[in-house]
């Protein structure tokens, strides 16, 4: 058809001139040897715009994602910018405090069933690793009023 036309990222010419919103496209196809000085490139142009923001995080996920080997600071001393005001960063440190507190809790849990009912066997242990943490929280509840295994093995039924 004459009214669709493909365009490859590598004939567009000289990332440097290209518009930005194109420019950040055409980053996820350069190379790793050339990235960092591109993605300070296009830094400086974005933070002459408005709405710099949007564009500095877009950058800055596309460089996480194309260095995974690297870790933040070292991202960030690459580029001359602070991840942690991100959105990608942001997420990331708070996914991970969840996983961490759902971890405490389930362990927390752990210890406590174990000091109630001794060793728990592997089929009551697995389906506890399973649990989300509202569940969790509702077997910490719910384990105040276990009086011997059976009731946490039908509590667990409950929820499977």
């Amino acid at each position: 058809s004459e009214q669709v036309y493909r365009i490859y990222l590598k004939e567009l010419g000289e990332i440097e001139q290209l518009p930005l919103g194109v420019a950040l496209m055409v980053l996820t196809t350069v190379t790793p040897a050339k990235a960092p000085a591109v993605a300070k490139t296009l830094i400086a142009r974005a933070e002459q715009t408005p709405d710099s923001r949007g564009t500095i995080e877009m950058i800055t996920t596309i460089m996480a994602y194309k260095f995974t080997h690297l870790s933040r600071q070292e991202i960030e001393q690459m580029l001359g910018v602070s991840l942690q005001e991100t959105r990608v960063y942001q997420e990331a440190k708070a996914e991970g405090r969840q996983e961490g507190r759902q971890e405490g809790e389930r362990s927390l849990l752990l210890r406590q069933l174990t000091q109630k009912f001794g060793t728990l066997s592997d089929h009551l242990v697995e389906p506890i690793n399973t649990l989300t943490l509202e569940q969790l929280e509702a077997l910490a509840i719910a384990l105040l009023n276990f009086q011997q295994v059976t009731d946490l093995e039908h509590w667990l039924k409950g929820y499977r």
